[in-house]
């Protein structure tokens, strides 16, 4: 997670990033409305109340549903508990090109042992055997290659609230990456036995198909990614922390195209939705992939709205990052959890001690498009010199 200070203003692009951000604050909010009743006394309910690119260290117990997915043994991706048998984290961190050869992907990525300058083209050659990996016969997908960690604060420090748990079921959304760039991020994960509740390890709350925030709402990103696109999360590897406001889908648009045409192949469906803090720059980075973005909702409990998908680069100047839409989702996940029962207790593996990390070198992407950020047309400048005349 990515931190930036503003470096300047003036004309040209960067002042316009600066302006858009204060546009950003102005207009209305992308969810509009009322949570989801279908919730439990225990979900979205941490003891503690309270750097992802700009971000900072997050007290204990504050994000007590904040997963480590686990391949083989090495971080890869965040994710989030919603009960005490499933979690939930981005489709794309179950893609065999995730997992470059050689050192984890940035802007260059491997696939099938050759160079590609478009970190975030990789995953468009992803494999197509995706749906519901349970029964798989591509070790890259095997459930029993992955593991999730709970009730951690920081990665190389254990403590008697972390479990480590192993993976019944992978379920990956049959339409992820298919229609449009990134389009269904979405992935669940069953577990082999229940999650045991506790201060430390809490599920947050799953918002309905019609949940909807009030203006101004308070939203956070969480995860244990790099701090810049080149700097890997010091040691000890504390949970990181960024509040972020929620972006206008056709204004955050502008960021993903390219000078030269108002299309883009990048693009914002309904299906995703952008958050940032352009101002004092905070952006989901590598590492974050499939991370948790809560929103508090009714004055104290939190609920995942979204999950970190994709982005530009994690530097200076900072761009909004896009996250996977729960909402959109809401039917789909009710529906897959329904129609999986929990497995027999009796078939799980032996339980596992909590590992202590000590390797990033294998982070999942947060994948990020190549094409230059935008530059803000002279119409644009306008509406935002507009908007923020009537303060």
């Amino acid at each position: 997670m990515t931190s930036a200070q503003a470096k300047g203003s003036g004309p040209g692009w960067q002042g316009a990033c600066v302006l858009a951000a204060a546009l950003f604050w102005l207009r209305p909010p992308l969810l509009h409305a009322e949570p989801n009743g279908n919730t439990t006394d225990v979900c979205g309910k941490p003891a503690v109340s309270g750097k992802i690119f700009g971000g900072q260290n997050a007290p204990d117990q504050r994000w007590p549903w904040q997963a480590s997915l686990l391949y083989l043994g090495k971080h890869i991706c965040g994710a989030a508990l919603i009960d005490a048998y499933w979690v939930i984290s981005a489709a794309h961190c179950f893609q065999k090109y995730v997992f470059p050869m050689g050192p984890a992907a940035g802007t260059v990525g491997e696939v099938g042992g050759k160079q590609s300058g478009e970190g975030a083209r990789v995953l468009a050659q992803h494999t197509e055997e995706t749906g519901d990996y349970a029964a798989s016969h591509d070790r890259s997908h095997e459930p029993s290659d992955y593991r999730i960690l709970l009730g951690y604060h920081q990665l190389q420090h254990p403590t008697e609230h972390s479990q480590q748990m192993t993976v019944y079921r992978l379920i990956v959304h049959d339409e992820f990456n298919k229609r449009y760039f990134m389009g269904s991020d979405i992935a669940l994960l069953q577990l082999h036995l229940p999650v045991n509740f506790t201060s430390h390890i809490l599920p947050a709350c799953l918002p309905g198909p019609t949940t909807k925030l009030p203006p101004h709402s308070s939203c956070w990103v969480t995860g244990w990614g790099m701090v810049t696109e080149d700097d890997f999360l010091a040691s000890p590897f504390q949970l990181q922390e960024g509040e972020v406001g929620i972006i206008d889908s056709e204004v955050c648009k502008m960021y993903f195209q390219s000078p030269e045409s108002s299309s883009s192949e990048y693009s914002i469906h309904e299906d995703m939705f952008c958050a940032g803090d352009l101002m004092t720059g905070k952006s989901i980075c590598r590492g974050d992939s499939g991370g948790p973005l809560v929103c508090k909702l009714n004055s104290s409990t939190w609920f995942l709205m979204g999950l970190s998908s994709w982005s530009l680069a994690c530097h200076y100047p900072i761009s909004p990052s896009v996250f996977t839409r729960l909402t959109y989702f809401s039917n789909w996940i009710s529906e897959k959890r329904s129609t999986s029962p929990n497995p027999d207790p009796s078939f799980a593996p032996p339980q596992e001690k909590p590992p202590i990390l000590s390797d990033f070198t294998s982070l999942g992407m947060v994948h990020k498009p190549s094409t230059c950020i935008t530059l803000v047309s002279s119409q644009t400048f306008l509406l935002l010199l507009i908007s923020l005349r009537t303060l």
